[in-house]
């Protein structure tokens, strides 16, 4: 069978309700599947990470007030985000010490975490001064572009 056949019978394939046709002779065997669009949505409750409180619709859920005290202690805390999609590791190596942990004091430059991305670790560096109060990641999990790492307390 040459390239040609193969091509008229892919365009056969495709025009048609065939999910697979297999076609055998001396010179071998040529299989053509239909490409099957499936769908599949999986759904995990989402954490939000934010200094304020996420907007949520009125209708799907009764309103809760939240305390003075607690939304201004985050008010002005400033949020170190993930600038890639990777695995967030707080040590160098299995057997250094964390780069960063709560109350740990920061400043511009300072590595506070590795992001692994296609087998490149690349060190994070604090944009701020001041100090960590908050870790939000697992050490080795996943994050995404974008995504909150740490909370600082500006100095």
């Amino acid at each position: 069978m040459d390239l040609k056949q193969i091509h008229d019978l892919i365009k056969v394939v495709n025009k048609s309700n065939i999910g697979e046709i297999s076609i055998e002779d001396k010179d071998g065997k040529v299989t053509i599947k239909q490409k099957e669009e499936k769908i599949t949505v999986t759904s995990a409750p989402a954490q939000v990470y934010s200094a304020a409180p996420a907007p949520v619709a009125a209708s799907a859920v009764s309103p809760v007030a939240t305390s003075p005290a607690a939304t201004a202690a985050t008010d002005n805390l400033i949020t170190i985000k993930s600038p890639m999609i990777g695995t967030f590791y707080r040590r160098a190596a299995p057997d250094k010490p964390l780069m960063a942990e709560e109350g740990t004091e920061v400043s511009p430059g300072k590595v506070v975490c590795i992001i692994e991305a296609m087998k490149l670790f690349n060190e994070i560096e604090s944009e701020v001064k001041g100090t960590i109060v908050k870790v939000l990641v697992e050490d080795a999990s996943p994050v995404e572009y974008d995504q909150p790492l740490f909370l600082v307390q500006p100095a």
